[in-house]
């Protein structure tokens, strides 16, 4: 009996149309937004975001993408996918705040998802290197990684005025750090120890 091997295929190219169109589409509203704060388009009493229109964009392409299998139309159809999601990550401030437009939901999450994008390529694309260079450690290098990782980040802290968790950080980074470059002792005096 035959054994049927199902391959996941990552498809970088289509990844790039989506990612490209994603950034230029939530750079433009913001771009649009800015110069024409009181454009809006009201029907009956109804403000229609341009949320809408890229939640209409992202499920319609998404049912294409399922239903149909054509290469063409598949980079056409991320295009449109990638702006859609960006008509509705240029809102996404308004959408948990329930109204409060200027929110900065809407920054952190445009750079959140381009950080995603950036690390899911990273990892489709080299994943052997990424597991030599940064799973495949011993347990003292990856302390020392977490006691600068730690130390650096203590600086959000001190910048706040917040010096008490700044000092608390920065002394758990600097613990870390040692624990971790510790040399170990040598057999002979691990064994007179015990």
């Amino acid at each position: 009996m035959a054994v049927e091997v199902r391959r996941t295929i990552f498809r970088h190219g289509l990844a790039f149309y989506g990612t490209l169109a994603f950034v230029a589409s939530f750079l433009g509203a913001r771009l649009f937004a800015t110069l024409n704060p009181t454009v809006t388009v009201v029907r009956g009493g109804i403000h229609f975001h341009h949320f809408w229109y890229g939640l209409a964009m992202v499920v319609s392409t998404g049912w294409l993408g399922i239903t149909l299998s054509n290469e063409r139309m598949g980079r056409n159809l991320a295009i449109i996918f990638g702006l859609g999601a960006g008509l509705i990550g240029d809102e996404v401030g308004l959408l948990l705040t329930f109204g409060d437009y200027t929110s900065n939901f809407t920054e952190i999450f445009f750079v959140s998802a381009i950080a995603f994008i950036i690390l899911v390529t990273l990892l489709s694309r080299g994943r052997k290197h990424i597991e030599r260079e940064v799973i495949n450690l011993s347990r003292k290098e990856r302390l020392t990684q977490v006691g600068v990782f730690l130390g650096a980040f203590s600086v959000i802290f001190f910048a706040a005025g917040n010096w008490e968790i700044g000092f608390a950080v920065l002394g758990l980074g600097v613990l870390a750090y040692l624990w971790g470059e510790r040399e170990p002792r040598p057999r002979s005096l691990r064994s007179l120890a015990s």
